[in-house]
């Protein structure tokens, strides 16, 4: 959500910052805009609404410089339009700027500082660079006023601001919204996301919430909320280009499906030892078992995951765990259980909504671990323990790899505290070669995509609703299913528990409504077999995703056989390519679906 990229230093500050905003296109957005000036002080501003390509053939070759900001909007505060697309200037046009993030009291300032102001948008960034405005008119040099505007302003923010009479400097804050500041020779740059820049650098330094750098092409300064100078080693980004490229795939979402037997695999690697045991942080195992409850806070496809994650460490630790929505957790803390343990997924390790409960959580002094694909996120720096995913950089909106890498590293986790405790006897097996299987069994589906491709077409090419029904895990992976069905295709879907359609769900079904039910559990697949039957008696146009030795005849899709605790990670496979499939036929686009965004950096 949102995207930001500066550069200072560089001859060919257009075509980086460009190049940038691509490699963001990824967080979802509206409208883009880049400001470039130099030393001559010729100064470009250009947006649009729409995508970068629609940007870029409205940059001229006369818009060139060697200093710039550039900015992916996506609407939180005014509709998208190419006078609500960053960036924003001020009624002077000295004071350029771009922001991501929320300002919650932008009423309040407008009132108290910017009564006499005519603005141009509708936008909060817009209130913020006419305060900075303000501050410098009554006498403050840019810096001061921007140092003062941070004082006022309430709400996340990251902010990118250039001075046109100063060119030589950029001044960048934030709180609560990801920045970094790249490391170049004689250059340095600005971006929200590493891979946004590394086609120019791989060191980047974080910056904490609070403070301000100014950034100039040989040197950046750090201050602290008091004016401290604030030192901070910069980081190596673990990335690869050739990571963030379709290559010669037509979208990200299939290249990610694609990659996720090789994602296990890695996960082997990292958390097992040569002869299968797991490979957990001994800090972590100790803290959970000393813990009496285990709770899960995470949003979106994470959230699902998070219940698979519960019934994992439900069989493997026998310690209760509880699953929370962030977005609800953070505002309605449930009672806690005495000596609670926290665990955070996301796939970005930037999400605002389970950055939010953290802040509160760290205020308690209660442990937490982040499960993350990303090194030095947020979520990661601010939680006491982190588990990395080593998924690999997941470009498509709709995540695919990260959610069977957070079950597997789930399942790494339960097996290491299961086996520390010595008490469960389902912990009896050799989890990295049943991981192994299920690379082996998830390749096996992912090459019936012709098959799926027609069953889909069959089932799901006119209908408006569909439903996904499992009981147990299958019905956890049933509202994964779901979530990926309607957030890229515009199908209506949802998730049903099987055995709830006859208390009021089924009043739901139609003649010819798509009802996909997800068999993998011996114990309950009988029942949800009854709960088909029953749909199909009024209507529905049953389609079956069963495990081999539950499979009947009828089945449209049977996946072979793997460990009974691990079947959510086989079973999501075909649903995903469902989905997949079901976009494409529907003409949309599959890696940006409308008004979402890949990192939800706002609350």
């Amino acid at each position: 959500m949102c995207g930001i990229v500066g550069i200072i230093g560089k001859e060919n500050a257009t075509d980086i910052l460009i190049q940038g905003l691509e490699k963001l296109e990824y967080r979802g957005y509206d409208s883009a805009g880049i400001f470039v000036t130099g030393k001559d002080k010729q100064d470009h501003l250009v947006k649009s609404l729409g995508r970068i390509a629609d940007l870029q053939t409205k940059i001229g070759p006369e818009v060139q410089g060697t200093v710039g900001i550039g900015h992916t909007r996506w609407a939180t505060h005014g509709k998208p339009s190419e006078r609500n697309a960053h960036p924003h200037t001020s009624s002077n046009h000295q004071f350029i700027l771009v922001h991501n993030g929320v300002i919650e009291n932008f009423e309040e300032i407008k009132q108290e500082f910017l009564q006499n102001k005519q603005l141009e948008g509708e936008t909060d960034t817009e209130i913020a660079v006419h305060l900075i405005e303000h501050f410098a008119q009554n006498g403050l040099t840019t810096k001061e006023a921007m140092k003062k505007a941070l004082t006022v302003i309430e709400g996340s923010y990251a902010f990118a601001l250039i001075d046109k009479n100063n060119p030589d400097t950029i001044f960048v804050a934030k709180n609560k919204s990801p920045l970094l500041i790249g490391l170049g020779d004689q250059f340095n740059v600005i971006c929200s996301d590493a891979m946004a820049m590394l086609a120019e650098t791989n060191h980047f330094v974080e910056i904490a919430d609070g403070e301000m750098v100014t950034v100039q092409a040989d040197k950046i300064e750090i201050e602290d909320t008091k004016g401290n100078l604030v030192y901070r080693e910069s980081y190596e980004a673990q990335l690869d280009l050739s990571d963030i490229e379709k290559g010669t795939y037509p979208y990200y979402m299939l290249k990610e499906i694609d990659e996720q037997p090789t994602v296990m695999r890695r996960i082997i690697q990292e958390y097992t030892d040569a002869i299968g045991d797991t490979m957990i942080d001994e800090k972590i195992v100790k803290k959970i078992i000393a813990s009496d409850r285990i709770y899960v806070v995470a949003c979106g496809t994470s959230y699902n995951a998070g219940w698979v994650g519960k019934a994992l460490l439900e069989k493997m630790t026998n310690i209760p765990v509880e699953v929370h929505l962030s977005s609800e957790f953070g505002y309605n803390m449930p009672l806690l259980s005495e000596k609670p343990f926290f665990i955070f997924l996301s796939q970005s390790g930037e999400t605002a909504d389970s950055r939010q409960v953290l802040v509160q959580l760290n205020e308690l002094g209660l442990p937490s671990l982040t499960l993350t694909n990303v090194a030095g996120s947020t979520l990661s720096r601010e939680a006491d323990y982190t588990l990395l995913l080593h998924a690999g950089p997941e470009i498509a909106v709709a995540s695919t790899k990260a959610y069977t890498a957070q079950i597997a590293v789930l399942a790494v986790l339960a097996k290491a505290v299961g086996d520390s405790k010595k008490n469960q006897s389902s912990l009896k097996f050799d989890l990295a070669h049943e991981l192994s299987v299920i690379a082996a069994v998830m390749e096996t589906i992912i090459d019936e995509k012709m098959s799926i491709s027609q069953l889909v077409e069959e089932y799901l090419s006119t209908t408006r609703n569909a439903f996904y029904i499992g009981r147990g895990v299958d019905y956890f992976v049933s509202m994964e299913a779901s979530l990926k069905l309607k957030e890229i295709s515009y199908i209506q879907a949802e998730g049903f528990a099987a055995g709830e359609l006859k208390h009021g769900t089924i009043a739901l079904i139609e003649e010819g409504t798509p009802v996909l039910g997800v068999i993998t559990d011996r114990k309950t697949a009988a029942h949800t077999r009854g709960n088909l039957k029953e749909v199909e008696s009024r209507g529905a146009h049953n389609f079956v995703i069963s495990l081999g030795s539950l499979s009947k005849e009828t089945d449209q899709l049977i996946i072979p056989d793997v460990h009974p605790l691990l079947t959510p990670l086989v079973s999501i496979i075909p649903t995903q390519l469902i989905a997949y499939f079901a976009t494409l036929q529907r003409g949309y686009d599959v890696d940006k679906p409308r008004n979402l965004a890949k990192s939800v950096t706002v609350e």
